[in-house]
Protein backbone atom coordinates (compact mmCIF):
# COMPACT_ATOMS: atom_id res chain seq x y z
CA UNK A 1 0.00 0.00 0.00
CA UNK A 2 1.10 3.57 -0.67
CA UNK A 3 2.18 5.21 2.59
CA UNK A 4 1.99 8.57 0.86
CA UNK A 5 -1.74 8.00 0.35
CA UNK A 6 -2.24 7.50 4.09
CA UNK A 7 -0.26 10.66 4.77
CA UNK A 8 -2.23 12.65 2.20
CA UNK A 9 -5.58 11.34 3.46
CA UNK A 10 -4.75 12.30 7.05
CA UNK A 11 -3.99 15.89 6.02
CA UNK A 12 -7.66 16.47 5.08
CA UNK A 13 -8.98 18.04 8.28
CA UNK A 14 -12.20 20.09 8.28
CA UNK A 15 -11.44 23.47 9.82
CA UNK A 16 -7.68 23.01 9.42
CA UNK A 17 -7.48 22.53 5.67
CA UNK A 18 -4.69 21.09 3.60
CA UNK A 19 -3.58 23.97 1.38
CA UNK A 20 -2.31 22.61 -1.91
CA UNK A 21 -0.44 24.68 -4.48
CA UNK A 22 -1.11 23.38 -7.98
CA UNK A 23 2.14 22.61 -9.79
CA UNK A 24 2.67 21.71 -13.44
CA UNK A 25 6.19 20.31 -13.66
CA UNK A 26 9.05 19.10 -11.51
CA UNK A 27 10.48 22.60 -10.99
CA UNK A 28 7.23 24.15 -9.77
CA UNK A 29 6.60 21.14 -7.52
CA UNK A 30 10.04 21.49 -5.95
CA UNK A 31 9.38 25.17 -5.27
CA UNK A 32 6.18 24.23 -3.43
CA UNK A 33 8.07 21.75 -1.25
CA UNK A 34 10.84 24.27 -0.57
CA UNK A 35 8.17 26.73 0.55
CA UNK A 36 7.05 24.19 3.14
CA UNK A 37 3.88 22.66 1.70
CA UNK A 38 3.31 19.08 2.93
CA UNK A 39 1.90 17.83 -0.37
CA UNK A 40 1.67 18.89 -4.02
CA UNK A 41 -1.30 18.87 -6.38
CA UNK A 42 -1.22 19.29 -10.13
CA UNK A 43 -3.60 21.30 -12.30
CA UNK A 44 -4.77 19.67 -15.53
CA UNK A 45 -4.94 23.05 -17.29
CA UNK A 46 -1.46 24.04 -16.15
CA UNK A 47 0.03 20.66 -17.03
CA UNK A 48 -1.64 20.65 -20.44
CA UNK A 49 -0.23 24.12 -21.12
CA UNK A 50 3.38 23.07 -20.55
CA UNK A 51 2.81 19.95 -22.66
CA UNK A 52 1.51 22.10 -25.50
CA UNK A 53 -2.19 21.24 -25.36
CA UNK A 54 -5.48 22.74 -24.27
CA UNK A 55 -7.22 21.62 -21.10
CA UNK A 56 -10.11 19.19 -21.36
CA UNK A 57 -8.26 15.90 -21.97
CA UNK A 58 -6.66 17.25 -25.15
CA UNK A 59 -3.23 16.07 -23.98
CA UNK A 60 -2.40 12.42 -24.69
CA UNK A 61 -2.85 10.35 -21.55
CA UNK A 62 0.66 8.92 -21.82
CA UNK A 63 2.16 12.41 -21.68
CA UNK A 64 0.00 13.36 -18.70
CA UNK A 65 1.03 10.22 -16.81
CA UNK A 66 4.70 10.79 -17.68
CA UNK A 67 4.46 14.36 -16.40
CA UNK A 68 2.92 13.11 -13.16
CA UNK A 69 5.67 10.53 -12.73
CA UNK A 70 8.35 13.20 -13.19
CA UNK A 71 6.78 15.34 -10.48
CA UNK A 72 6.54 12.37 -8.11
CA UNK A 73 10.25 11.58 -8.67
CA UNK A 74 11.22 15.20 -8.04
CA UNK A 75 9.68 15.63 -4.56
CA UNK A 76 9.55 13.74 -1.28
CA UNK A 77 5.95 14.62 -0.36
CA UNK A 78 2.66 13.09 -1.55
CA UNK A 79 1.49 14.16 -5.00
CA UNK A 80 -2.13 14.24 -6.13
CA UNK A 81 -2.90 14.60 -9.83
CA UNK A 82 -5.75 16.35 -11.59
CA UNK A 83 -6.72 13.50 -13.90
CA UNK A 84 -9.84 15.13 -15.38
CA UNK A 85 -12.35 12.31 -16.04
CA UNK A 86 -9.79 9.60 -16.59
CA UNK A 87 -8.90 10.28 -20.25
CA UNK A 88 -11.30 7.61 -21.44
CA UNK A 89 -9.50 4.79 -19.63
CA UNK A 90 -11.52 1.89 -18.27
CA UNK A 91 -11.23 1.64 -14.46
CA UNK A 92 -8.82 -1.31 -14.47
CA UNK A 93 -6.43 0.32 -16.94
CA UNK A 94 -6.79 3.67 -15.20
CA UNK A 95 -5.85 2.21 -11.82
CA UNK A 96 -2.89 0.24 -13.18
CA UNK A 97 -1.40 3.02 -15.27
CA UNK A 98 -2.00 5.71 -12.67
CA UNK A 99 -0.54 3.66 -9.82
CA UNK A 100 2.63 3.23 -11.86
CA UNK A 101 3.31 6.99 -11.57
CA UNK A 102 3.72 6.71 -7.80
CA UNK A 103 1.21 9.50 -7.17
CA UNK A 104 -0.80 9.25 -3.97
CA UNK A 105 -4.11 10.61 -5.24
CA UNK A 106 -6.13 11.91 -8.12
CA UNK A 107 -9.06 14.15 -9.01
CA UNK A 108 -11.86 12.68 -11.11
CA UNK A 109 -14.57 15.01 -12.37
CA UNK A 110 -18.22 14.33 -13.14
CA UNK A 111 -18.72 16.17 -16.42
CA UNK A 112 -17.57 15.29 -19.90
CA UNK A 113 -14.50 17.43 -20.74
CA UNK A 114 -15.41 17.33 -24.44
CA UNK A 115 -19.01 18.55 -24.10
CA UNK A 116 -19.26 20.08 -20.64
CA UNK A 117 -22.32 17.92 -19.96
CA UNK A 118 -22.76 16.53 -16.47
CA UNK A 119 -22.50 12.78 -16.16
CA UNK A 120 -25.44 11.07 -14.49
CA UNK A 121 -24.74 10.95 -10.74
CA UNK A 122 -25.39 7.21 -10.45
CA UNK A 123 -23.14 6.51 -13.42
CA UNK A 124 -20.34 8.59 -11.92
CA UNK A 125 -20.71 6.83 -8.57
CA UNK A 126 -20.36 3.47 -10.32
CA UNK A 127 -17.26 4.74 -12.11
CA UNK A 128 -15.66 5.90 -8.86
CA UNK A 129 -16.48 2.61 -7.16
CA UNK A 130 -14.97 0.70 -10.07
CA UNK A 131 -11.76 2.76 -9.90
CA UNK A 132 -11.54 2.17 -6.16
CA UNK A 133 -12.11 -1.58 -6.60
CA UNK A 134 -9.58 -1.81 -9.43
CA UNK A 135 -6.95 0.01 -7.38
CA UNK A 136 -7.54 -2.25 -4.39
CA UNK A 137 -7.22 -5.34 -6.58
CA UNK A 138 -3.62 -4.41 -7.43
CA UNK A 139 -2.75 -3.22 -3.92
CA UNK A 140 -2.81 0.47 -4.82
CA UNK A 141 -4.08 2.92 -2.22
CA UNK A 142 -5.22 6.13 -3.92
CA UNK A 143 -6.81 9.22 -2.39
CA UNK A 144 -9.75 9.96 -4.68
CA UNK A 145 -10.97 13.55 -4.82
CA UNK A 146 -14.33 13.48 -6.61
CA UNK A 147 -15.01 16.75 -8.40
CA UNK A 148 -18.62 17.92 -8.54
CA UNK A 149 -19.34 20.21 -11.48
CA UNK A 150 -22.91 21.40 -10.86
CA UNK A 151 -21.80 24.92 -9.88
CA UNK A 152 -19.25 25.12 -12.67
CA UNK A 153 -21.82 24.05 -15.28
CA UNK A 154 -24.58 26.21 -13.68
CA UNK A 155 -26.93 23.25 -13.63
CA UNK A 156 -30.26 24.81 -12.65
CA UNK A 157 -31.02 27.65 -10.20
CA UNK A 158 -28.76 28.13 -7.16
CA UNK A 159 -30.93 26.11 -4.78
CA UNK A 160 -31.05 23.22 -7.26
CA UNK A 161 -27.29 23.37 -7.69
CA UNK A 162 -26.78 23.09 -3.94
CA UNK A 163 -29.22 20.18 -3.64
CA UNK A 164 -27.55 18.38 -6.55
CA UNK A 165 -24.09 18.96 -5.08
CA UNK A 166 -25.15 17.49 -1.74
CA UNK A 167 -26.71 14.48 -3.44
CA UNK A 168 -23.69 13.83 -5.64
CA UNK A 169 -21.30 14.25 -2.71
CA UNK A 170 -23.13 11.63 -0.67
CA UNK A 171 -23.15 9.21 -3.60
CA UNK A 172 -19.48 9.69 -4.38
CA UNK A 173 -18.34 9.30 -0.78
CA UNK A 174 -20.42 6.14 -0.46
CA UNK A 175 -18.77 4.88 -3.68
CA UNK A 176 -15.32 5.25 -2.10
CA UNK A 177 -14.20 8.83 -2.70
CA UNK A 178 -12.08 10.30 0.10
CA UNK A 179 -12.93 13.94 -0.56
CA UNK A 180 -15.35 15.87 -2.75
CA UNK A 181 -14.64 19.03 -4.72
CA UNK A 182 -17.68 21.17 -5.58
CA UNK A 183 -15.74 23.37 -7.98
CA UNK A 184 -17.23 26.81 -8.50
CA UNK A 185 -18.69 27.11 -5.00
CA UNK A 186 -17.64 30.53 -3.76
CA UNK A 187 -20.45 32.02 -1.69
CA UNK A 188 -19.68 31.62 2.04
CA UNK A 189 -23.18 30.46 2.92
CA UNK A 190 -23.13 27.88 0.13
CA UNK A 191 -19.74 26.61 1.29
CA UNK A 192 -21.00 26.42 4.88
CA UNK A 193 -24.06 24.46 3.72
CA UNK A 194 -21.81 22.09 1.81
CA UNK A 195 -19.41 21.41 4.68
CA UNK A 196 -22.31 20.91 7.11
CA UNK A 197 -24.32 18.73 4.74
CA UNK A 198 -21.56 16.55 3.28
CA UNK A 199 -20.39 13.60 5.41
CA UNK A 200 -16.75 13.90 4.39
CA UNK A 201 -13.92 16.32 3.58
CA UNK A 202 -14.72 19.18 1.20
CA UNK A 203 -12.24 20.78 -1.22
CA UNK A 204 -12.85 24.41 -2.22
CA UNK A 205 -10.87 26.45 -4.74
CA UNK A 206 -9.13 29.58 -3.51
CA UNK A 207 -10.99 31.50 -6.20
CA UNK A 208 -8.70 34.43 -6.78
CA UNK A 209 -8.69 35.48 -3.15
CA UNK A 210 -12.40 36.11 -2.61
CA UNK A 211 -12.09 34.10 0.60
CA UNK A 212 -8.75 33.54 2.30
CA UNK A 213 -7.61 30.08 3.38
CA UNK A 214 -8.29 31.15 6.98
CA UNK A 215 -11.85 32.14 6.09
CA UNK A 216 -12.35 28.85 4.25
CA UNK A 217 -11.05 27.05 7.33
CA UNK A 218 -13.68 28.83 9.41
CA UNK A 219 -16.33 27.48 7.05
CA UNK A 220 -15.21 23.91 7.69
CA UNK A 221 -13.27 23.32 4.47
CA UNK A 222 -10.75 20.44 4.56
CA UNK A 223 -8.75 21.16 1.40
CA UNK A 224 -7.92 24.37 -0.49
CA UNK A 225 -6.55 24.34 -4.03
CA UNK A 226 -5.56 26.98 -6.58
CA UNK A 227 -6.06 25.33 -9.96
CA UNK A 228 -4.06 27.00 -12.75
CA UNK A 229 -4.10 30.42 -11.04
CA UNK A 230 -0.49 30.28 -9.83
CA UNK A 231 0.82 29.34 -13.27
CA UNK A 232 -1.25 32.07 -14.92
CA UNK A 233 0.11 34.63 -12.45
CA UNK A 234 3.66 33.53 -13.20
CA UNK A 235 3.11 33.58 -16.95
CA UNK A 236 1.47 37.01 -16.77
CA UNK A 237 4.64 38.28 -15.10
CA UNK A 238 6.78 36.58 -17.74
CA UNK A 239 4.66 38.05 -20.53
CA UNK A 240 4.90 41.54 -19.05
CA UNK A 241 8.67 41.23 -18.89
CA UNK A 242 8.81 40.15 -22.53
CA UNK A 243 6.66 43.07 -23.67
CA UNK A 244 8.78 45.43 -21.59
CA UNK A 245 11.92 44.07 -23.26
CA UNK A 246 10.45 44.65 -26.71
CA UNK A 247 9.26 48.15 -25.80
CA UNK A 248 12.60 49.17 -24.32
CA UNK A 249 14.67 47.50 -26.99
CA UNK A 250 16.83 45.97 -24.32
CA UNK A 251 16.93 43.89 -21.15
CA UNK A 252 14.24 45.00 -18.65
CA UNK A 253 16.26 43.38 -15.85
CA UNK A 254 19.52 45.21 -16.61
CA UNK A 255 20.70 47.57 -13.93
Amino acid sequence: MNRDASTLRALHVPGAPLVLPNAWDAASARLAVTAGFPAVATSSAATAAVLGYDDGEAAPVGEVLAAAARIVRAVDVPVTVDFERGYGLAPAELAERFAATGAAGLNLEDSDPATGELVDAAEQARFLAAVREAAASIGADLVVNARIDVFLRRSGPPEAQLAAALDRAARYLEAGADCVYPIGAGDPEVIRALTKGIPGPVNVAYGGGALSPAELAGLGVARVTFGPALQRHLYDTYGSALFAAVASGGNPFAR
